[in-house]
C-alpha cells in the first residue's frame, strides 16, 4: 500500500497535467456553422465564443428572426465541437495517466 506522501506526489502529478490541458484547451479552437456555412462561430476548448462572422449576403436575404436562427444554430454547433474536443483530451490524458474511462465518455 502506497504511503501518503507517495499518494500526495501522486495527487500533484495528476493536478498539473489537468491544469495544463485547460490551458492548452484555452488555446484550442472549433468553427460552428449553420446556413451552409453562411454564419461561424469561432469556440475555444474552454466553450468560450470568441468571433461570429456572418456572410454579407445574409443581411440581404434573411429577415431579423432567421438571423437569430442561424446565429444560435451556429453557435451551437460550436460548443457541441468544444464539448467533442474536451471529452477527446480528457480520453488522452486518462490513457496517458492509466486511468480506466467513465462509461458516460
Amino acid at each position: 500500500m502506497k504511503d501518503i506522501f507517495s499518494l500526495l506526489k501522486d495527487f500533484q502529478r495528476v493536478k498539473a497535467k489537468i491544469d495544463d490541458m485547460k490551458e492548452s484547451l484555452r488555446d484550442k479552437t472549433v468553427e460552428g456553422y449553420s446556413g451552409g456555412g453562411m454564419v461561424k462561430a469561432v469556440v475555444t476548448g474552454a466553450q468560450e465564443v470568441l468571433s461570429i462572422e456572418i456572410d454579407d449576403t445574409v443581411w440581404e436575404s434573411m429577415d431579423k428572426d432567421t438571423i437569430e436562427d442561424l446565429v444560435v444554430a451556429a453557435v451551437n454547433d460550436g460548443l457541441r465541437k468544444s464539448k467533442e474536443l474536451v471529452e477527446e483530451e480528457i480520453k488522452r490524458l486518462a490513457g496517458e495517466l492509466g486511468f480506466p474511462l467513465p462509461n458516460f465518455l
